[in-house]
C-alpha cells in the first residue's frame, strides 16, 4: 500500500491506517461477489487466515460473533495457503464459520497488500475508507474498542 500511514495502538491491537482508498471484489465459497461498494454504511473486517495456523483459529469465534450480532459489521474471511479446497470447507462448517469464506491465492490477496504474515487483517470504515490493518491476532474486544473509538 502506498500512502501516508499512522500508527495507533488501540489495547493489544496495533493499528496501521492508511490513506490510500483501497477496493476489492472477492468470490466467496458460495460463489457470491462481494466489493467494497457492497457494505457502504458497514465496518468492514477482511480476514487473512489458514486452517493450520493457531492464532487464525483463535480469532475466529470472535469474528464469527461479531458477524452475527452487530448489524454494523461485515466479515469476509480469506483462507490462504491450502492445497484442497475441500479441507478449507470442511474446516470452516468444524468451526462453525458462517461469515463468507473466500478461497485466497496471493491474485486474490493482492488486491489489499503483499499478506506476509497470517493472520492478517484489514478494517474499512463504513464510507469504505481503509481504517487500520492488523498484523496477528485480533479480539472482538479490541475490534470493537477500535470502532467505538472512531
Amino acid at each position: 500500500m502506498s500512502g501516508r500511514i499512522l500508527r495507533i495502538s488501540v489495547g493489544i491491537l496495533l493499528l496501521i491506517i492508511t490513506l490510500k482508498v483501497q477496493a476489492f471484489r472477492f468470490q466467496d465459497t458460495d460463489g457470491k461477489i462481494h466489493t467494497l461498494a457492497d457494505y457502504k454504511g458497514r465496518w468492514v473486517i477482511v480476514n487473512f487466515w489458514a486452517t493450520w495456523c493457531p492464532p487464525c483459529l483463535e480469532e475466529i469465534p470472535d469474528l464469527i460473533a461479531l458477524y452475527e450480532e452487530r448489524d454494523d459489521v461485515m466479515v469476509i474471511g480469506v483462507a490462504m495457503e491450502f492445497t484442497d479446497p475441500d479441507v478449507v470447507m470442511a474446516f470452516a462448517q468444524s468451526m462453525s464459520i458462517t461469515y463468507p469464506t473466500v478461497l485466497g491465492s496471493r491474485r486474490i490477496a493482492s488486491q489489499l497488500d503483499d499478506i506476509s504474515l497470517l493472520p492478517s487483517t484489514y478494517f474499512f470504515d463504513p464510507e469504505g475508507r481503509p481504517a487500520a490493518r492488523q498484523r496477528g491476532i485480533v479480539t472482538r474486544e479490541s475490534i470493537e474498542d477500535f470502532i467505538n473509538a472512531r
